[in-house]
């Protein structure tokens, strides 16, 4: 899910960490349908024909699937490209719990580069259940109320992703919905 949206090295150099196993799906493809792994030596020596695990795939090396996803690797490349996803990011999730603020709706929530996620809760939500203490039904409401133009994930529990086509414009755009909907509400 982190794929390249926190660092171009994925969440493993974001965190620092060396996994074990590393698995990509979509990203790597361009947004199309294809996955890769990788990792340790000895675990990818298990894979044929090394090893007595066979893998194939329908979709593996699909000549389309490799140009989208190159150039999308080519794109996240550029300078900036994950100081922007963070900028627009967090303009969007701190304008959307003012506008909760503002509307009496005790909101919590945060981002990390282009991924984010919001509760209605006091918060901080840290862990499982720490959400599940939040009001599911008033992002229920929320959701549907939002569906008239922004289309965000349907749970709360689920991580929400703005892009690098997303501009100043369309988190202008999508704060004033969900204030909209949040007066409503």
């Amino acid at each position: 899910m982190t794929g390249f949206r926190l660092a171009y090295g994925g969440a493993q150099e974001y965190f620092g960490i060396t996994p074990d196993v590393t698995t990509l799906g979509k990203i790597i493809g361009g947004g199309l349908p294809v996955g890769a792994y990788g990792g340790r030596k000895d675990i990818m020596e298990m894979v044929a024909p090394a090893g007595p695990m066979y893998q194939a795939r329908t979709l593996s090396g699909n000549p389309l699937a490799m140009t989208a996803g190159i150039h999308t690797l080519k794109r996240l490349m550029e300078p900036g490209t994950y100081e922007y996803l963070d900028k627009v990011t967090g303009e969007l999730v701190r304008r959307i719990l003012d506008a909760g603020a503002k509307t009496g709706h005790e909101m919590c929530g945060g981002h990390i580069r282009g991924m984010f996620g919001f509760f209605f809760a006091g918060g901080p939500v840290h862990n499982f259940d720490d959400a599940k203490k939040s009001d599911t039904a008033k992002f229920g409401r929320f959701h549907r109320g939002m569906l008239e133009g922004v289309y965000l994930a349907p749970s709360q529990f689920e991580a929400g992703f703005t892009s690098l086509a997303h501009t100043t414009l369309d988190i202008e755009k999508t704060v004033e919905a969900a204030e909209e909907v949040l007066r409503r509400m």
